[in-house]
């Protein structure tokens, strides 16, 4: 029995020398015999592709085995001996491990699958109803009159049905073209045609260029006024000012506070800024949210005041922003905006660099943050601080008494006093960090300051950039302060001054928070709000909801589509001393021809019987040419002038107009001739 047991392995051994009719038959047979129960089971398709390949696999190799070996006796032992387990040919498939299989979620996980879940089911079926229109709702109008292709002069209307208000009331100083001009206004043409649908204005903050405005507009159309307490505080000056104090309601608001005017709820949410008690407006409207940010960066340590409230941003865009107007002021600076504690720690650096000298800062009347980091360094140092400057003056005045602003005990003193300290126990905070002409810190350059004069004892700190366009202004001042011997710490030459708007990085947080349908940079220049239009593409935003727009351009949203074209009156209202707005382009073209070519008048004297020239024609130059050194030339002006009179006289030309056209021609192409400059020529004809 032993001897045969290896007889009997050896057809096993053998067996691929069988031929294909002989062992791959037998094989075939004992399989199909094994596996006629199992198909009539059920089996998965991927089981049944591999049985499939073990089947197949002995037909490809067989033609190769019949080919070499001879055939084989078959056996009994053969027949009788079990099949051996067959290996899985190279061209099955394993089956896949399913990472995970045996990991359970907590029940939190559990929610948030479930919660994921939810929401994928309402994904498909919105892409199902997507082929259907979307329903549309009421429409509301978005209309800026200010702040768009310009910085300064902000102002919005919001309109919907009946209703309607204004976000902001700013103002702007005029450029160098606007000669004689004090202040740029908004036109409100289109807001007084509605007057009767104005439900009140709501300030962002107290900056000039969002309430500087606000008391010549109160005085066309008087209505209420929303704003935070610093804000009003600085608003009841600019009223007492014009004497409306008393006369306008001022309703006082705090951030997560809403406010119903009409069919709109406002929510005012805190932001930073350079200037404290600062908001951002989310207006619930018919149609939708609408978020407008004002001026706002992201601070996460304020000097004054808590941080900028992102989670309510957040919680907005996760239930839907149907548009966000955001501040493009710095979206062409990359990177975040600093912290104002950065100037503190140069501000202590600088204070103890000017050991012996008297300190003088100059920065912006409104900018209560830098006032107090100075105040604070003052009293670390043992100097004492005073103020000067208008609008300075009455900044610290409200701030302080509103407990904003918060000084060392003792350090403030009047301006006044600064003569009984020693220049080295002295800070003095002014306005003027923009050049103005007559601001505090140009009348201490030129000498013309009543109670401050620079000596090489100065020590000064312009604690602010220069705004586009004041660059030259801004270094003149600089200069002649050098001339007089003071050091100046200006612009970039220490970390004096952090901006009080958002950088890319931050506007790029405010569109992430907020996911808006629609986007509208404002508060800019072009060149600004095509950078921030480009910062909203890249965040996924699509070309065709992003609005650049511009003064007067009115936006109609229905929560589908924006719809535009229309265009309301919008400009610029001028003021120049107590006028507003008497002064029009035609005033500032002549004003301009003044400045350039300066004046002739030509004063005749003529006989109304006879048109017959009784005295005259005399010539005045006032800014053309010095009289005494061009009397030959205004001697043949004055012959020109008198042909010209005569010429007219034997035509019989009788209108006095006439007259005068061709006086003023002759003498224009005379004078142009001689010095190729148009002086403005007026002619006086007299009648006896």
């Amino acid at each position: 029995m032993q001897k045969a047991l290896p007889k009997a392995e050896t057809p096993k051994k053998a067996a691929p020398k069988t031929s294909e009719k002989q062992g791959n038959g037998a094989a075939r047979a004992q399989n199909e015999k094994q596996d006629a129960p199992q198909k009539q089971q059920k089996q998965p398709k991927q089981g049944a592709k591999q049985q499939a390949g073990k089947q197949q696999a002995p037909k490809q190799q067989a033609p190769k085995q019949a080919a070499k070996q001879p055939a084989a006796p078959k056996t009994a032992a053969a027949k009788q001996a079990p099949k051996a387990p067959k290996k899985p040919s190279r061209g099955g498939k394993k089956a896949p491990v399913v990472v995970g299989a045996t990991i359970e979620l907590s029940e939190p996980g559990k929610a948030r699958q479930a919660a994921e879940a939810r929401q994928d089911a309402a994904k498909q079926q919105g892409r199902r109803r997507k082929g259907q229109k979307e329903q549309r709702k009421t429409p509301v109008r978005v209309i800026p009159l200010g702040g768009l292709l310009e910085v300064g002069k902000n102002v919005t209307v919001y309109e919907c049905m009946d209703d309607m208000f204004l976000v902001d009331c700013g103002m702007t100083f005029p450029d160098e073209n606007m000669l004689g001009v004090d202040l740029v206004l908004p036109d409100f043409t289109y807001v007084m045609k509605n007057r009767d649908k104005v439900r009140g204005i709501v300030i962002t903050h107290g900056h000039e260029d969002h309430i500087g405005a606000l008391a010549y507009f109160l005085k066309q159309l008087n209505v209420p006024v929303y704003a935070t307490r610093l804000t009003l505080g600085l608003i009841e000056n600019k009223l007492r000012e014009h004497g409306l104090y008393g006369k306008v309601k001022l309703v006082q608001i705090a951030p997560q506070e809403t406010i119903k005017l009409g069919c709109f709820e406002v929510e005012f949410i805190r932001v930073n800024h350079s200037i404290p008690d600062a908001v951002a407006l989310a207006i619930h409207t018919p149609a939708g949210v609408i978020i407008q940010t004002g001026d706002f960066k992201i601070d996460y340590t304020p000097i004054i005041g808590d941080i900028i409230d992102l989670a309510r941003f957040g919680e907005l865009g996760g239930k839907g922003v149907l548009a966000l107007l955001s501040d493009s002021t710095n979206a062409e600076r990359p990177g975040f905006t600093p912290t104002e504690v950065t100037v503190a720690e140069s501000f202590d650096k600088l204070f103890k660099q000017a050991e012996h000298k008297r300190i003088i800062v100059a920065t912006f009347s409104s900018n209560i943050h830098r006032m107090q980091l100075v105040c604070e360094a003052a009293a670390k140092y043992g100097r004492k601080v005073a103020v000067s400057g208008r609008s300075m003056v009455n900044t610290v005045l409200v701030s302080t008494e509103l407990g904003y602003l918060k000084p060392p005990e003792g350090v403030m003193i009047d301006i006044d006093d600064i003569n009984r300290y020693r220049p080295e126990d002295v800070v003095l905070i002014t306005t003027g960090s923009q050049g103005e002409p007559m601001s505090a810190l140009s009348r201490m350059a030129s000498g013309d300051h009543r109670k401050v004069s620079v000596t090489a004892n100065d020590f000064i700190i312009i604690s602010a950039n220069p705004i586009p366009g004041n660059e030259k202004t801004v270094g003149r001042v600089v200069n002649d302060l050098m001339r007089l011997g003071a050091d100046v710490i200006y612009e970039r030459m220490y970390e004096v001054h952090v901006s009080g708007h958002a950088c890319q990085e931050e506007l790029k947080i405010m569109l992430a928070l907020t996911k808006p349908k629609f986007f509208f940079p404002v508060h800019g220049e072009y060149k600004q709000l095509k950078r921030h239009a480009g910062l909203a593409l890249a965040m996924g935003i699509p070309p065709e909801n992003i609005f650049i727009g511009e003064n007067g351009h009115v936006f109609e949203l229905d929560g589908v589509s924006v719809k535009t074209g229309e265009i309301v009156p919008s400009g610029r209202i001028l003021v120049d001393g107590l006028g507003v707005g008497d002064v029009g382009s035609i005033v500032l073209r002549d004003r301009k021809h003044l400045g350039e070519d300066g004046l002739i008048v030509v004063v005749t004297t003529i006989d109304g019987t006879n048109g017959q020239i009784v005295a005259g024609p005399d010539i005045i130059s006032r800014g053309f040419v010095y009289v005494r050194e061009a009397e030959d030339m205004l001697a043949e002006a004055r012959t020109v002038a008198k042909q010209t009179i005569e010429g007219c006289t034997k035509k019989h030309v009788s209108d006095w107009g006439n007259l005068k056209t061709q006086v003023r021609d002759s003498l224009s192409s005379y004078f142009y001739s001689r010095t190729k400059r148009s002086p403005m020529i007026l002619p006086v004809i007299q009648e006896v």
